[in-house]
Protein backbone atom coordinates (compact mmCIF):
# COMPACT_ATOMS: atom_id res chain seq x y z
CA UNK A 1 0.00 0.00 0.00
CA UNK A 2 1.28 3.70 -0.80
CA UNK A 3 1.24 6.17 1.65
CA UNK A 4 1.56 10.11 0.80
CA UNK A 5 3.11 11.70 2.68
CA UNK A 6 2.99 15.47 2.67
CA UNK A 7 4.30 18.65 4.67
CA UNK A 8 1.36 20.69 5.88
CA UNK A 9 2.03 23.86 4.18
CA UNK A 10 0.50 27.53 4.53
CA UNK A 11 -1.77 29.75 1.68
CA UNK A 12 2.39 30.77 0.83
CA UNK A 13 3.62 26.76 0.17
CA UNK A 14 6.22 27.90 2.26
CA UNK A 15 5.44 27.76 5.76
CA UNK A 16 4.05 24.95 8.24
CA UNK A 17 0.44 25.67 9.04
CA UNK A 18 0.41 25.23 13.53
CA UNK A 19 -2.93 24.77 15.07
CA UNK A 20 -3.31 27.13 17.69
CA UNK A 21 -0.15 29.28 19.46
CA UNK A 22 2.30 28.10 21.98
CA UNK A 23 1.10 28.20 25.52
CA UNK A 24 1.88 31.11 27.91
CA UNK A 25 5.27 30.79 29.36
CA UNK A 26 5.46 28.86 32.85
CA UNK A 27 1.84 26.99 31.85
CA UNK A 28 1.31 23.41 32.60
CA UNK A 29 -1.18 21.50 32.55
CA UNK A 30 -1.31 17.77 33.49
CA UNK A 31 -3.44 14.99 32.77
CA UNK A 32 -3.61 11.73 34.83
CA UNK A 33 -6.98 10.21 33.88
CA UNK A 34 -7.51 7.23 35.93
CA UNK A 35 -7.60 3.80 34.22
CA UNK A 36 -10.76 2.21 34.02
CA UNK A 37 -11.95 -1.07 32.80
CA UNK A 38 -13.99 0.85 30.21
CA UNK A 39 -10.72 2.42 28.96
CA UNK A 40 -9.01 -0.61 28.18
CA UNK A 41 -12.10 -1.96 26.29
CA UNK A 42 -12.14 1.04 24.43
CA UNK A 43 -8.25 0.13 23.38
CA UNK A 44 -9.36 -3.39 22.47
CA UNK A 45 -12.64 -2.25 20.73
CA UNK A 46 -10.30 0.34 18.46
CA UNK A 47 -7.58 -2.06 17.96
CA UNK A 48 -9.99 -4.55 16.57
CA UNK A 49 -11.79 -1.70 14.07
CA UNK A 50 -8.22 -0.58 12.61
CA UNK A 51 -6.81 -4.14 12.32
CA UNK A 52 -10.02 -4.68 10.02
CA UNK A 53 -9.36 -1.70 8.70
CA UNK A 54 -5.78 -1.54 8.09
CA UNK A 55 -4.33 -4.77 6.73
CA UNK A 56 -0.34 -4.00 7.02
CA UNK A 57 -1.35 -3.49 10.99
CA UNK A 58 -3.62 -6.57 11.60
CA UNK A 59 -0.59 -8.92 13.07
CA UNK A 60 0.55 -6.29 15.01
CA UNK A 61 -2.89 -5.05 16.36
CA UNK A 62 -4.03 -8.79 16.52
CA UNK A 63 -0.68 -9.52 19.03
CA UNK A 64 -1.41 -6.20 21.25
CA UNK A 65 -5.08 -7.44 21.56
CA UNK A 66 -4.34 -10.23 23.32
CA UNK A 67 -1.59 -8.60 25.26
CA UNK A 68 -3.87 -5.85 26.52
CA UNK A 69 -6.38 -8.25 27.76
CA UNK A 70 -3.35 -9.82 29.47
CA UNK A 71 -2.79 -6.39 30.88
CA UNK A 72 -6.11 -5.36 31.88
CA UNK A 73 -6.65 -8.28 33.90
CA UNK A 74 -3.02 -7.61 35.47
CA UNK A 75 -4.42 -4.13 36.43
CA UNK A 76 -7.73 -5.26 37.96
CA UNK A 77 -5.55 -7.64 40.19
CA UNK A 78 -3.17 -5.72 41.05
CA UNK A 79 -5.61 -2.42 41.54
CA UNK A 80 -7.52 -4.62 44.69
CA UNK A 81 -4.14 -4.65 46.58
CA UNK A 82 -4.28 -0.82 48.20
CA UNK A 83 -1.29 1.22 48.10
CA UNK A 84 -0.23 4.78 49.66
CA UNK A 85 -0.04 7.69 47.80
CA UNK A 86 4.03 8.34 47.06
CA UNK A 87 6.23 11.05 45.66
CA UNK A 88 8.32 8.40 44.75
CA UNK A 89 6.68 5.69 43.78
CA UNK A 90 8.64 5.23 40.49
CA UNK A 91 11.95 5.02 42.07
CA UNK A 92 11.89 1.07 42.41
CA UNK A 93 9.98 -2.17 42.91
CA UNK A 94 9.92 -3.09 46.76
CA UNK A 95 10.35 -6.38 47.35
CA UNK A 96 6.73 -7.42 47.61
CA UNK A 97 5.61 -5.95 44.33
CA UNK A 98 8.75 -7.70 42.59
CA UNK A 99 7.25 -11.18 44.13
CA UNK A 100 4.06 -10.20 43.20
CA UNK A 101 5.18 -9.31 39.77
CA UNK A 102 7.22 -11.90 39.32
CA UNK A 103 4.29 -14.80 39.92
CA UNK A 104 2.36 -13.19 36.98
CA UNK A 105 5.42 -12.88 34.23
CA UNK A 106 5.11 -16.89 33.27
CA UNK A 107 1.27 -16.40 32.26
CA UNK A 108 2.59 -13.44 30.27
CA UNK A 109 5.05 -14.77 28.26
CA UNK A 110 2.50 -17.99 27.84
CA UNK A 111 0.67 -14.97 26.21
CA UNK A 112 3.73 -14.28 24.06
CA UNK A 113 4.27 -17.96 22.93
CA UNK A 114 0.61 -18.40 21.96
CA UNK A 115 -0.15 -15.17 20.01
CA UNK A 116 3.84 -13.09 19.41
CA UNK A 117 5.56 -13.18 16.13
CA UNK A 118 8.17 -15.83 15.72
CA UNK A 119 10.72 -13.99 17.15
CA UNK A 120 9.01 -12.98 20.64
CA UNK A 121 8.06 -16.51 20.83
CA UNK A 122 11.74 -17.84 20.79
CA UNK A 123 12.46 -14.94 23.30
CA UNK A 124 9.75 -15.82 25.72
CA UNK A 125 11.38 -19.44 25.83
CA UNK A 126 14.30 -17.98 26.67
CA UNK A 127 13.14 -16.50 29.50
CA UNK A 128 10.67 -18.72 30.34
CA UNK A 129 14.17 -21.31 30.63
CA UNK A 130 15.66 -18.78 33.04
CA UNK A 131 12.88 -18.70 36.03
CA UNK A 132 15.40 -18.06 38.60
CA UNK A 133 16.80 -14.58 36.84
CA UNK A 134 12.85 -12.92 36.60
CA UNK A 135 13.53 -10.79 39.33
CA UNK A 136 16.73 -8.79 38.17
CA UNK A 137 15.27 -8.75 35.01
CA UNK A 138 12.03 -7.10 36.09
CA UNK A 139 13.70 -4.66 38.54
CA UNK A 140 16.23 -3.36 35.61
CA UNK A 141 13.09 -3.28 33.02
CA UNK A 142 11.70 -1.16 35.31
CA UNK A 143 14.35 1.44 35.89
CA UNK A 144 15.74 1.75 32.22
CA UNK A 145 14.05 4.93 30.91
CA UNK A 146 14.90 4.11 27.13
CA UNK A 147 15.40 0.22 26.56
CA UNK A 148 16.39 -0.65 23.06
CA UNK A 149 16.87 -4.28 23.79
CA UNK A 150 14.20 -6.65 22.94
CA UNK A 151 14.34 -8.46 26.02
CA UNK A 152 13.99 -5.41 27.62
CA UNK A 153 11.34 -3.87 25.59
CA UNK A 154 8.92 -6.96 26.25
CA UNK A 155 9.61 -7.26 29.77
CA UNK A 156 8.10 -3.23 30.34
CA UNK A 157 5.03 -4.46 27.79
CA UNK A 158 4.51 -6.53 30.81
CA UNK A 159 5.54 -3.84 33.69
CA UNK A 160 3.00 -1.19 31.85
CA UNK A 161 -0.51 -1.88 32.89
CA UNK A 162 1.43 -2.09 36.95
CA UNK A 163 3.34 1.43 36.03
CA UNK A 164 -0.22 2.75 34.55
CA UNK A 165 -1.73 1.99 38.13
CA UNK A 166 0.76 3.32 40.05
CA UNK A 167 0.91 6.58 38.17
CA UNK A 168 -2.59 7.09 38.90
CA UNK A 169 -2.06 6.80 42.92
CA UNK A 170 1.25 9.34 42.32
CA UNK A 171 1.31 13.06 43.66
CA UNK A 172 2.39 14.75 41.01
CA UNK A 173 4.40 18.22 41.51
CA UNK A 174 4.45 19.21 37.86
CA UNK A 175 7.36 21.67 36.57
CA UNK A 176 7.77 24.17 33.58
CA UNK A 177 10.60 22.66 31.32
CA UNK A 178 12.75 22.58 28.19
CA UNK A 179 12.52 19.36 26.75
CA UNK A 180 9.42 16.91 27.65
CA UNK A 181 10.00 14.52 30.49
CA UNK A 182 6.95 12.09 32.11
CA UNK A 183 6.86 13.95 35.22
CA UNK A 184 5.62 10.36 37.02
CA UNK A 185 8.89 8.02 35.70
CA UNK A 186 10.90 10.58 33.66
CA UNK A 187 10.70 9.07 30.27
CA UNK A 188 10.39 10.81 27.57
CA UNK A 189 6.98 10.74 25.74
CA UNK A 190 6.22 7.76 23.23
CA UNK A 191 3.39 10.41 21.22
CA UNK A 192 1.37 13.35 21.56
CA UNK A 193 -1.71 14.69 21.80
CA UNK A 194 -3.96 17.51 20.14
CA UNK A 195 -7.27 18.27 21.98
CA UNK A 196 -9.93 21.21 21.28
CA UNK A 197 -9.50 24.30 23.17
CA UNK A 198 -11.20 27.58 22.08
CA UNK A 199 -10.97 27.62 18.86
CA UNK A 200 -7.64 25.79 18.42
CA UNK A 201 -6.02 22.88 20.16
CA UNK A 202 -3.79 21.94 22.78
CA UNK A 203 -0.92 19.65 22.57
CA UNK A 204 -0.14 17.17 25.64
CA UNK A 205 2.81 14.74 25.81
CA UNK A 206 1.79 11.11 26.74
CA UNK A 207 4.41 8.37 28.17
CA UNK A 208 4.17 4.76 27.24
CA UNK A 209 4.78 3.74 30.30
CA UNK A 210 2.70 4.43 32.59
CA UNK A 211 0.65 6.71 30.56
CA UNK A 212 0.69 9.82 32.08
CA UNK A 213 -0.03 12.86 29.81
CA UNK A 214 0.87 16.61 30.88
CA UNK A 215 0.35 20.19 28.87
CA UNK A 216 3.78 21.07 26.62
CA UNK A 217 3.51 24.20 24.00
CA UNK A 218 2.79 23.24 20.13
CA UNK A 219 5.90 25.22 18.26
CA UNK A 220 8.70 23.54 20.51
CA UNK A 221 10.63 20.74 19.60
CA UNK A 222 10.06 17.62 23.05
CA UNK A 223 13.58 16.55 21.77
CA UNK A 224 15.44 19.47 22.10
CA UNK A 225 13.90 22.04 22.71
CA UNK A 226 14.14 23.95 19.34
CA UNK A 227 11.97 26.65 18.94
CA UNK A 228 12.79 27.97 15.19
CA UNK A 229 9.21 27.00 13.39
CA UNK A 230 11.17 26.75 10.08
CA UNK A 231 13.07 23.80 11.91
CA UNK A 232 9.74 22.13 12.67
CA UNK A 233 8.46 20.56 10.35
CA UNK A 234 5.08 18.29 10.39
CA UNK A 235 4.17 16.05 8.16
CA UNK A 236 0.77 13.87 7.70
CA UNK A 237 -0.21 10.81 5.28
CA UNK A 238 -3.56 10.74 3.45
CA UNK A 239 -4.63 7.02 5.36
CA UNK A 240 -3.49 8.74 8.60
CA UNK A 241 -5.04 12.26 7.82
CA UNK A 242 -5.45 12.54 12.01
CA UNK A 243 -1.97 11.82 13.07
CA UNK A 244 0.96 14.44 12.65
CA UNK A 245 4.89 13.61 12.01
CA UNK A 246 6.43 16.11 13.85
CA UNK A 247 9.63 16.78 13.05
CA UNK A 248 12.75 18.43 14.07
CA UNK A 249 15.70 19.72 12.02
CA UNK A 250 17.63 20.43 14.43
CA UNK A 251 18.41 16.99 16.40
CA UNK A 252 16.31 14.36 13.60
CA UNK A 253 14.18 13.40 16.24
CA UNK A 254 10.30 12.82 14.99
CA UNK A 255 7.14 11.96 16.95
CA UNK A 256 3.97 11.59 16.25
CA UNK A 257 0.95 13.46 17.56
CA UNK A 258 -2.61 11.76 16.81
CA UNK A 259 -4.95 15.08 16.28
CA UNK A 260 -8.74 13.67 18.51
CA UNK A 261 -9.94 17.31 17.04
CA UNK A 262 -9.51 15.69 13.34
CA UNK A 263 -10.61 12.13 14.69
CA UNK A 264 -12.10 11.61 18.34
CA UNK A 265 -12.91 7.86 17.61
CA UNK A 266 -8.93 7.21 18.05
CA UNK A 267 -7.24 6.36 20.99
CA UNK A 268 -3.78 7.64 20.81
CA UNK A 269 -1.94 4.59 22.05
CA UNK A 270 -3.21 2.51 19.70
CA UNK A 271 -3.87 4.76 16.86
CA UNK A 272 0.24 5.58 17.65
CA UNK A 273 0.78 1.61 17.25
CA UNK A 274 -1.11 1.19 14.04
CA UNK A 275 0.51 4.03 12.01
CA UNK A 276 3.45 2.21 11.41
CA UNK A 277 4.22 3.09 7.73
CA UNK A 278 4.34 6.94 9.42
CA UNK A 279 7.75 5.63 10.97
CA UNK A 280 9.02 3.80 8.38
CA UNK A 281 9.14 6.87 6.54
CA UNK A 282 10.42 9.03 8.90
CA UNK A 283 13.68 6.95 9.50
CA UNK A 284 13.94 6.34 5.55
CA UNK A 285 14.23 10.66 5.71
CA UNK A 286 16.72 10.51 8.41
CA UNK A 287 14.97 11.27 11.76
CA UNK A 288 14.96 8.83 14.85
CA UNK A 289 12.14 8.23 17.19
CA UNK A 290 12.12 10.45 20.41
CA UNK A 291 10.84 7.11 22.56
CA UNK A 292 9.41 4.09 21.32
CA UNK A 293 5.69 2.81 21.89
CA UNK A 294 4.95 0.21 24.02
CA UNK A 295 5.83 -2.32 21.59
CA UNK A 296 9.16 -1.16 20.82
CA UNK A 297 8.26 0.05 17.42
Amino acid sequence: MRHNIDREQSRSQSEIIWIGKAAAAGALICYFPVMTKSSWRRRIERADELRERHSFASEILSFYVQIAKFQENLHREFASAPKEDSDSIFNALNSGDTARLQSRFGSFLSVVEEYGPATLVALSKQLRACETSWSELLTEAWGQPAPSDVKTILTQAFLQPFAELLRSRTKIRPAQQAYAVCPCCSRKPSFGVLRQMGEGASRSMACGFCLAEWDFRRIVCPGCGEENDSKLAVYTATDFDYIRVECCDTCKTYLKTINLTKNGRAEPLVDELASAPLDLWAREHGYAKLHSNMLGM
